[in-house]
């Protein structure tokens, strides 16, 4: 049988120091669950086949989208439906979010930008 491991999300996030790189920390039915940092704006984007779950563990994530901007704060979460152009982004330091996605998602999305991730690392 595989040896089956927890994860402890404050070791974590630790150990890495960069923003909007996601990192891996699990995977599950064809999805990876992520931890990144995230600090000022990202850019424009959405995700033509795949809803996107944000979960802030720590800080204030701010969802917009064309017609709204969603605050999420620490211990809440929210889903950007695909398809939907959103740009996250934090008005006063850092958040530390836990997101679910599909293996496949760019986290950019639909943009290539200096921000797009091309290899994804496991923490």
């Amino acid at each position: 049988m595989q040896m089956l491991k927890k994860s402890n999300l404050k070791e974590k996030f630790a150990s890495f120091s960069d923003y909007w790189s996601p990192k891996i920390i699990a995977s599950l039915n064809g999805q990876y669950v992520k931890l990144a940092k995230v600090e000022g704006e990202f850019i424009w984007h959405a995700h033509e086949n795949e809803d996107e779950l944000f979960m802030v563990i720590s800080g204030t994530l701010y969802i917009a989208m064309e017609d709204q901007t969603v605050e999420i704060n620490s211990g809440e979460l929210f889903v950007v439906p695909k398809g939907v152009r959103h740009k996250p982004f934090t008005k006063n330091g850092v958040a530390e979010v836990l997101l679910f996605e599909p293996r496949e998602t760019n986290h950019t999305g639909n943009i290539i930008d200096e921000r797009t991730v091309t290899e994804q690392h496991w923490i």
